[in-house]
């Protein structure tokens, strides 16, 4: 999931909420929405090939 950062980066969240914490994982702050579009799909690639 890709959010809008009131500075204006996108950050990548995990799908699930962490039990620990209540929130949702951070995956990486990004300087505009296709980077971050792009790692997500390589998270997605090495949840089912790492």
């Amino acid at each position: 999931m890709i959010r809008k950062l009131a500075s204006g980066h996108y950050r990548l969240y995990s799908c699930k909420v962490d039990p620990k914490t209540g929130r949702r994982g951070n995956l990486g702050t990004f300087d505009s929405r296709a980077q971050a579009e792009h790692h997500e799909r390589e998270v997605q690639y090495f949840k089912r090939h790492g």
